[in-house]
């Protein structure tokens, strides 16, 4: 949430900066910002709505809701031998 508040105070203080000196925002026309926000409501509606018609059994770790597979596979680990462990 502190990055959320960090970025409009940043924006506004760039805003007032671009007021005082007259000069141009080059962000994109309210519509724009208009249809990205409907593009993230839409993306995050379907699943959703698949969670209220089709509920799931309650997870039982939090690892297994949140921790994904790693994107290249699995990965190697260290094998402990006898030169390792210290003495």
């Amino acid at each position: 949430m502190k990055m959320y508040i960090v970025s409009i105070a940043v924006g506004l203080l760039v805003g007032l900066i671009y007021g005082f000196l007259n000069v141009r925002s080059p962000a994109p026309p309210v519509i724009a910002l208009l249809g990205l926000l409907g593009m993230l409501l839409g993306e995050q509606l379907p699943p959703l709505l698949r969670q209220l018609w089709q509920p799931e059994a309650p997870k039982v770790s939090w690892i297994e809701d949140h921790v994904k597979p790693h994107c290249f596979g699995q990965l190697p680990t260290a094998q402990k031998t006898d030169e390792n462990r210290s003495i």
